[in-house]
């Protein structure tokens, strides 16, 4: 009797072990499970955060783009609304051209000293000294032909200077086109020629009327 309950004790014992036994390892694999659910909730809020980081750098990288676009029309709407040198060329060939007349004196010129000298015809009396006749008819008509000549050499170099000094008043950064820059000069320089001519030609100094002593 007493063999039979130690016996069944043991096997209680044993019974007892298995079921505590079990229990562990299912606490063991709920606790493992948990872990693993965990982890990939973890991983996931990982992915979320990479995920906001990545849209963020796109959101600043697109701002930049957009900010260039902007920048570059504003440049374009610059460029289109600045000037295009066409009256500045304008101006270079027409300097030009007035020094040129500045040197012949035009036919302005020509025709003011030929009514000068038929005036000068009209008013002076045969009678009238060779040396006032010679001014009246040829002195008055060349100092009247020098005069236009300087007129026009004044005209020539204003024209010249205003458009030399254009760009400074223009859009800044924008340089004058080089051929502007050579004819306005070319004009520049036969205007002050010109000027001078008709100085030395106004006073006398140049091409004097001929002495009747």
């Amino acid at each position: 009797m007493a063999t039979k309950t130690q016996e069944g004790a043991e096997a209680g014992t044993t019974a007892g072990t298995e079921v505590r036994s079990d229990d562990e390892t299912r606490e063991n694999t709920g606790t493992a499970g948990e872990r693993g659910a965990a982890e990939p909730e973890g991983a996931e809020s990982a992915a979320v955060a990479a995920g906001g980081a990545e849209a963020e750098d796109s959101s600043e990288a697109e701002g930049a783009e957009l900010a260039e676009e902007a920048e570059g029309a504003e440049d374009g709407d610059a460029g289109g609304k600045a000037p295009s040198g066409v009256g500045q060329g304008a101006g270079a060939v027409v300097s030009a051209a007035l020094g040129f007349v500045s040197l012949s004196g035009g036919w302005i010129g020509t025709i003011a000293g030929a009514r000068e000298q038929l005036v000068g015809q009209l008013r002076t009396s045969s009678t009238a000294s060779v040396a006032t006749q010679i001014k009246a008819v040829y002195g008055n008509a060349w100092h009247s032909t020098a005069l236009w000549a300087g007129l026009f050499a004044l005209a020539a170099l204003l024209t010249g200077v205003v458009v030399l000094a254009r760009p400074a008043f223009g859009a800044p950064g924008r340089p004058q086109a080089p051929w502007i820059k050579s004819v306005t000069w070319a004009g520049v320089s036969l205007g002050v020629i010109g000027l001078l001519l008709a100085v030395l030609k106004y006073s006398d100094a140049l091409l004097a009327l001929p002495s009747t002593g």
